[in-house]
């Protein structure tokens, strides 16, 4: 995609408040602030502005209009990133999916919870917890880190030892691309047949499309926890 953009800002703008709430497209520098970087707040831009889509289908026709256009679109969850995964292009657009923050389902049978990606991390947990379940992967940023940003970045945290980085929970996700075509990759099961493109999904930092719904396997809730501390022999003893 060309990153020259082809369409002004308020002309942009314009095309946007046709279907979204004009409250959740951003456009004046001082609301657009909170987004001009993620947790690695050395590295800022201010983007060309900010929507908050809140339906599939919204953001399909942002991705198709700057897609028409050559905008580039920058997916940002909770802003807690460390890697400038976040950071906006100046001629393009951030879409925010804060507003995709419902938990669809848990299915305590099949250990499964179907989300979309603006749910806290430790959100499912927390409404797992009624089934004797929770989600395993803490990338230590759970209380506020969505899953769709746990996705995008592949995230890991101090559990990654025991169950894994989120590319060893996420089951299934569903995505709109480029085009604004939406696809599903994955589904209720660890393994789907074929190239490993939900693998190559988690952790391409929404390069690949935006995601809008995510599967995950939830685990039993493990009966004890201790903690375990580890003496080593100085160098005397040795």
């Amino acid at each position: 995609m060309n990153t020259q953009s082809r369409i002004s800002k308020s002309r942009l703008a314009e095309q946007f408040r046709a279907f979204i709430d004009p409250n959740y497209v951003i456009t004046d520098d001082e609301t657009m602030k909170p987004y001009e970087c993620d947790g690695m707040s050395m590295y800022c831009e201010m983007p060309l502005l900010v929507v908050l889509p809140e339906t599939v289908e919204q953001v399909q026709r942002v991705m198709r209009i700057c897609n028409e256009n050559a905008v580039p679109v920058v997916a940002r969850g909770a802003g807690t990133g460390l890697s400038a995964g976040a950071m906006p292009n100046k001629e393009g657009v951030v879409l925010s999916l804060a507003k995709f923050n419902r938990i669809l389902n848990i299915d305590p049978i099949g250990r499964t919870a179907r989300l979309q990606p603006g749910v806290r991390n430790l959100a499912i947990s927390e409404e797992a917890a009624q089934y004797g379940l929770y989600y395993g992967p803490d990338p230590s940023s759970q209380i506020a880190s969505t899953i769709g940003g746990n996705v995008a970045e592949n995230s890991g945290g101090v559990h990654c030892l025991k169950y894994g980085l989120t590319a060893n929970n996420v089951l299934g996700v569903e995505m709109v691309l480029v085009n604004g075509d939406v696809i599903r990759l994955g589904g209720k099961h660890l393994d789907a047949e074929g190239y490993d493109l939900l693998g190559l999904m988690t952790g391409s930092e929404g390069l690949l499309g935006v995601v809008t719904e995510v599967t995950v396997r939830i685990l039993q809730k493990p009966e004890t926890a201790r903690a375990l501390l580890i003496g080593f022999p100085s160098s005397e003893q040795a």
